[in-house]
């Protein structure tokens, strides 16, 4: 096994543990020589994981690789603390070969450090020692000699020179604690590394373990509200949480009731720990300085919850900005939003935010990371985390605010969280795919779990859409649908009506049966859907978009077909009706009126095909062709068709537009609207 392979094998195993580093925390390096293709002579290398990356599912490409000869001879240039950020720059002139993975600012750390294999890791137990009030003290108590303390400092070339210098001061040493950060480990071998890295979060694990005595967070003062109330209550305030959370900009939503999150909201000492905020960069980076608090019991009536939030959010804003104005210097990068990132509230949970729900996700996963953290100091010490000017110049680094810029820019669609009924198959799956890659969210509704769940595994899984099974006539399934849109992404922004079906008869054979079906699924499920979502819109105070899926048929008289086309009519009715109502609300509502969609149509395929074709006198596998040529292009219209009109109607160019029915059929002058 090679040199990188060993490593990567290391940090696999080591990042795929959450108790023994967090999600994209801490890094991993090995030392070793290859040979130079320019001389043909050998050339001492490291291998370390570049900037971004994360350790449980690191690969090769996600190393970079540099020059150790020309890593340490930047000892030699070193200007100081106060100039230490421009070395990153100079870590690319250290670079050897093509591609890789940019260096990251703990290079030094790996390159300066006289050991063959070195781990920096971010373990709950570790950032715990790191954290508590006497860390050194009990540093040395658990662990002797052989792990040394590391007093905090921002992590960067200095840190690199300090760890360095105190593992040549203690050869018997394996590792060290970094105050307020996490623990750093090395060894002549992979495995050996491995092993003492090991070794200082399991002690650290066990020793905490083994403190007895009152909970580290006190008693319980709000017990968690039983599961069905608790999600329900989740729901209802996911909205107004994700519209406050997005008052400077959009945001994905995310919401954690674990046991973990669940006791510490319950505890008394929630507001003061709460308050201290978090320490180890990597936290307080994704969960910013400290969360809101809702200070409210669990059984508070709801509204009472809504108002309290609303005034608590503007005190967090004030209390943000005075943190930023206490702590910006006339180079800092400019403020970057007020909103809360981690949002608590006793009885309920936690519900994280982001601009993307991985992001969001991975805040909330952070935040846990954090309440381990504070539990450990609190059982072994008292939690005492880096300061806020120390935290501010973190947060508002040069270097993050670089990294920032570098990240490509967000897709149309982006942070907005998309609906789609009818989504298992046919148009609804093809509108679901396009929303999906324009950057949005998506929940697949369909009658047919099976289906919904194939298309929203295909689209990413459920960072990226989720399946929900509804009944669009049940006004139980709607709210129960808005609900879990909501619990998953924070809210809704985006509906498409698309759950549809149709019966093909003259008005002699047509039945009350055929006629309400059609009615039910179509006029009352889409009005069931739009009062719903449009309740939930209104909640955020985000504005949002409502799209019909009508049809030609909602303007245009054919034969045999009087159930279908009323019903169409009816749902392009409801689109202006609602454009009128909504639109103080910031709320558009538009409609596409396809026609002739009949490959992909799971309509066309449940018997439609059969009966309009017979109605035209044509073969059923001719039913597309026949259609495009009465049409004035003589083309046939496409699921992607449709979707690509949801997509004009809800994206960046169109948002002035609201109670406009946009033809997607061909061209059928009977069926225009002027």
């Amino acid at each position: 096994m090679s040199v990188a392979e060993e490593l990567v094998a290391r940090s696999n195993r080591l990042g795929g543990d959450p108790r023994t580093t967090n999600y994209a925390g801490g890094n991993t390096s090995a030392k070793g020589s290859a040979t130079d293709p320019v001389t043909g002579s050998d050339v001492e290398l490291l291998w370390v994981k570049g900037s971004g990356g994360d350790l449980g599912t690191l690969t090769e490409k996600n190393l970079a690789v540099l020059r150790l000869d020309r890593l340490r001879a930047l000892v030699d240039v070193y200007p100081g603390v106060e100039r230490e950020d421009e070395m990153v720059a100079a870590f690319d002139y250290c670079l050897h070969g093509k591609g890789g993975a940019a260096p990251s600012i703990d290079t030094a750390m790996h390159a300066l450090v006289d050991a063959a294999h070195v781990d920096h890791l971010h373990p709950d137990s570790g950032i715990a020692f790191a954290t508590a009030a006497d860390g050194e003290k009990l540093t040395a108590e658990v662990f002797g000699d052989t792990v040394v303390w590391v007093p905090w400092r921002r992590p960067g070339f200095q840190l690199g020179l300090d760890i360095a210098a105190i593992k040549a001061a203690n050869p018997q040493a394996i590792g060290c604690i970094l105050g307020g950060h996490g623990i750093t480990a090395w060894g002549d071998t992979s495995a050996e590394a491995e092993e003492r890295s090991l070794h200082i979060v399991r002690t650290a694990e066990e020793y905490i373990a083994a403190q007895t005595g009152p909970h580290p967070f006190g008693e319980v003062v709000n017990a968690a509200l039983p599961d069905e109330e608790r999600r329900a209550r989740a729901a209802a305030l996911a909205p107004v949480i994700r519209g406050l959370a997005s008052t400077d900009k959009p945001q994905v939503g995310h919401y954690t009731d674990s046991e973990v999150v669940l006791d510490f909201v319950s505890r008394e000492a929630l507001g003061r720990l709460a308050e201290l905020g978090t320490s180890c960069p990597d936290h307080f980076l994704r969960t910013k300085v400290k969360p809101l608090v809702v200070d409210l019991p669990s059984d508070a009536p709801v509204e009472e919850v809504v108002g309290r939030l609303k005034e608590l959010h503007a005190l967090y804003r004030a209390d943000y900005q005075g943190y930023y104005d206490r702590n910006a210097t006339p180079d800092s990068p400019a403020i970057r939003g007020a909103d809360p990132a981690i949002v608590l509230v006793p009885g309920v949970g936690m519900f994280s935010f982001g601009k993307d729900k991985q992001t969001a996700r991975v805040a909330g996963e952070f935040y846990v990371n954090a309440i381990n953290v504070m539990r450990g100091a609190e059982a072994i010490s008292t939690y005492v985390p880096i300061d806020e000017a120390e935290k501010f110049r973190i947060e508002y680094w040069a270097l993050e605010e670089a990294k920032l810029a570098r990240m490509p820019k967000p897709k149309p669609l982006a942070t907005r969280v998309a609906l789609v009924t009818g989504a298992g198959s046919g148009i609804g799956r093809a509108i679901a795919e396009r929303l999906a890659a324009e950057g949005a969210c998506v929940v697949i509704a369909d009658l047919n779990l099976d289906g919904a769940s194939e298309v929203a595994a295909s689209l990413g899984g459920p960072d990226v859409a989720i399946a929900v099974q509804a009944d669009v006539t049940s006004e139980d399934d709607i709210a129960r649908l808005i609900a879990e849109t909501a619990l998953a992404f924070g809210g809704v922004d985006l509906v498409v009506n698309n759950a549809g079906l149709s019966i093909s008869k003259p008005l002699l054979d047509t039945t009350v049966k055929d006629w309400d079906l059609q009615h039910d699924v179509m006029a009352r499920g889409s009005f069931l859907v739009a009062r719903e979502a449009a309740r939930a819109m209104i909640a955020q105070d985000m504005g949002g978009d409502i799209v019909y899926i009508a049809s030609k048929n909602s303007l245009f008289a054919g034969p045999n077909n009087i159930a279908y086309s009323a019903t169409k009519a009816d749902q392009a009715h409801q689109v202006r009706l609602l454009a009128a109502e909504l639109g103080v609300h910031g709320i558009r509502v538009n409609g596409v009126n396809p026609d002739g969609v009949v490959r992909g149509s799971g309509i066309f395929a449940g018997g439609w095909g059969a009966q309009r074709a017979a109605t035209y006198g044509v073969p059923e596998e001719e039913l597309g062709a026949y259609y495009a040529q009465r049409t004035l292009l003589k083309k046939e219209v496409l699921p992607e068709h449709v979707a690509a009109a949801v997509f004009a109607l809800t994206g960046p160019d169109l948002v002035q537009t609201t109670g406009l029915h946009v033809p997607v059929d061909s061209g059928v002058a009977a069926a225009f609207l002027r």
